[in-house]
């Protein structure tokens, strides 16, 4: 059998098309390697937990319990949401959580796997798409419970839950294209990854997670510009039945998110290899 030999040399002018089309090709040519070191990792990840599963979904169901006991308390006082509040709270903290796993993942699965990545010669993508497979077992579960959640207090079915699917989709290519971007920093500057936990507790807080959007002030303000907010408020509208009310910028945030997940991959493509020799 002839050996395939490959020459690396420095490239002055980096065609971005060219890039994306080796990028997808050497994703296509290692989907089997994406497919097992997910498999492995999900597999891993329950296997060494006595709750298991559980975990999946557990953080979103305390953090919703806790504005709920909150609301019912007095203690806070939360403007009409148009649903029940336990549905908005839950749906909220689900979504975001779904979000920041996305986020995360990038760095999680490259830095899990930096022990061999200087000693094997692989598409160094594969780690990013295996990190999509778990994302989307994930999240497939905490869908469940959230189907749960919205038959148990009285919403039931409606059409747009046939939506749900591509809601989850949308949800994880935004939080993923995020992830793309913060990767290399977060691996060559292990501080930023820590920045980056505190900075995202508190944009949840101006996000309408756990409460709705305010009908003026600086808050409101703030919440137009987050781009998080039409993902979360569209998702949760999608989710319980309810008409979306900023669905356009919805789509306007998705339409941006595509190109930019493509630029990310390219980012990721150039920096990868170059962390990785730094670190060996």
């Amino acid at each position: 059998m002839k050996l395939q030999t490959r020459v690396y040399q420095k490239e002055t002018n980096i065609n971005p098309f060219i890039l994306l089309k080796e990028i997808f090709g050497d994703i296509y040519r290692s989907r089997f390697l994406a497919r097992q070191l997910a498999e492995r990792d999900i597999k891993a990840q329950y296997r060494q937990s006595y709750l298991g599963i559980i975990w999946a979904f557990i953080i979103p169901i305390t953090t919703a319990a806790v504005w709920v006991f909150l609301n019912l308390s007095g203690t806070i006082k939360i403007t009409d949401t148009g649903i029940p509040y336990p549905v908005y709270a839950f749906t909220g903290t689900l979504l975001w959580s779904i979000i920041t796993e996305a986020i995360n993942s990038p760095t999680a699965s490259t830095f899990a796997a930096k022990g061999f990545m200087n000693k094997i010669n692989f598409t160094k993508e594969a780690l990013v798409f295996s990190g999509i497979y778990k994302l989307i077992f994930n999240s497939s579960i905490k869908v469940l419970l959230l189907l749960l959640f919205v038959f148990l207090f009285g919403i039931g079915f409606h059409w747009k839950l046939l939506l749900l699917p591509f809601v989850i989709l949308g949800a994880l290519l935004f939080g993923t294209t995020i992830g793309l971007f913060l990767a290399p920093i977060s691996l060559l500057y292990k501080d930023v990854g820590k920045v980056v936990v505190v900075g995202f507790n508190f944009l949840m807080y101006i996000t309408p997670v756990v409460y709705a959007l305010p009908r003026e002030g600086i808050m409101r303000t703030l919440m137009l510009i987050n781009p998080f907010t039409p993902v979360i408020l569209t998702s949760r509208d999608l989710i319980t039945g309810t008409s979306p009310e900023f669905l356009t910028y919805y789509f306007l945030v998705l339409a941006a998110t595509l190109p930019l997940f493509f630029l990310g991959l390219i980012l990721y493509r150039i920096s990868i290899p170059i962390i990785v020799e730094r670190n060996a």
